[in-house]
């Protein structure tokens, strides 16, 4: 068996606003293993400014995978850990290498009977009017879970936002979520719970900055809001920690990124560690190309959750890899009348 690499920058059709700034590329990276016909590929989708493997040798880490990769996955993987990103896109490509047809890691009624996963709504940050617009426009498509991003205009714009959904659609209606990112300080961050628990708020996530898990056990006890740990998961890499970190905080949801928590070997540890304590989770994807999110798909269905699962990110890059995810309703599907792009693979490889 042989690897290589091959990097892809993804381009926004619209910048996407964050607390942390507005993004309008992301870089990607394909780990393609093949030997003779047989190829598989997985997406190292590392974030930067956020993943904690954004670090100058990321690529120097990634060549040496791909001079390493006889060893097989169970030994490359350990020695991954300050990589997470590396970790996912190597148990994809070699979930891909295994499989008859290297795009389907894990057929179900997913892949073979197009059975959806219900989604949330994506809202990005920007001005009122352009947020506003995004609203309609996924209530419209038949979203009845809606994720909104706050923190990066005035607070007060941002309620009255929610408070017109929510003078429009009841909770049994439309789901409300909110991710702050980190935004709120301590010396507001109670009072902006008060506020939105008013409009009947599903869930915040990573409401303060993560690394305050004093402050954030006094939010999650605080009972205004569920809360929900996203950013707060990143970088705990060890057992003990991810259970002492789960023991203290209490929160009471966790947002599981494959690309960010170490793969489905990580996520499956939180996941475990979070069911122990009555901790419920979902899914989220983190701005992979359509190579990540369809394995980030097919895994998420295996597991059964309920609840709307993060996997609307598919569609805002022009140039995204052509694949049969396609968001409808509200959810996201497996159209198996679509095909990936020809020849991409093959393409890669070049």
């Amino acid at each position: 068996m042989k690897a290589t690499y091959k990097r892809h920058i993804l381009t926004f059709k619209q910048p996407g606003g964050t607390s942390r700034g507005v993004l309008t590329q992301k870089s990607t990276w394909f780990l393609i293993l093949f030997n003779g016909t047989q190829v598989g590929i997985g997406e190292c989708a590392m974030f930067r400014g956020l993943s904690m493997d954004d670090v100058p040798d990321y690529e120097t880490k990634l060549q040496w995978v791909c001079d390493h990769i006889d060893q097989g996955l169970e030994t490359l993987l350990p020695t991954l850990s300050m990589y997470p990103s590396i970790q996912f896109g190597l148990e994809q490509a070699f979930r891909s290498f295994a499989a008859e047809d290297p795009f389907l890691l894990f057929p179900s009624e997913f892949t073979k009977q197009g059975m959806p996963i219900p989604i949330n709504g994506l809202i990005w940050m920007g001005d009122k009017e352009y947020m506003e617009s995004q609203i309609r426009q996924r209530i419209a498509d038949g979203f009845r879970c809606i994720k909104l991003k706050i923190g990066a205009i005035d607070f007060e714009t941002e309620l009255s936002l929610l408070k017109g959904i929510r003078e429009r659609f009841s909770p049994e209606e439309i789901e409300l979520r909110v991710d702050a990112n980190g935004a709120f300080e301590k010396e507001d961050v109670f009072y902006k719970l008060e506020e939105l628990a008013k409009l009947v708020i599903h869930s915040i996530e990573q409401p303060i900055k993560p690394g305050n898990l004093s402050l954030m056990k006094q939010v999650c006890d605080s009972g205004m809001l569920d809360i929900a740990l996203d950013e707060e998961l990143i970088g705990v890499v060890d057992e003990t920690k991810r259970r002492e970190l789960l023991q203290m905080v209490a929160p009471q949801y966790i947002i599981l990124k494959p690309s960010l928590v170490g793969g489905f070997n990580g996520s499956q540890e939180w996941i475990t560690l979070a069911n122990e304590r009555n901790i419920k989770w979902w899914v989220t994807s983190a701005l992979e190309s359509n190579i990540g999110l369809n394995a980030i798909a097919q895994w998420t269905f295996t597991l059964k959750n309920p609840l709307p699962q993060g996997l609307g990110t598919g569609s805002l890059f022009t140039n995204n890899i052509a694949s049969p995810l396609e968001v409808s309703g509200g959810t996201l599907c497996y159209n198996t009348s679509k095909k990936w792009e020809n020849n991409l693979i093959e393409n890669l490889c070049i």
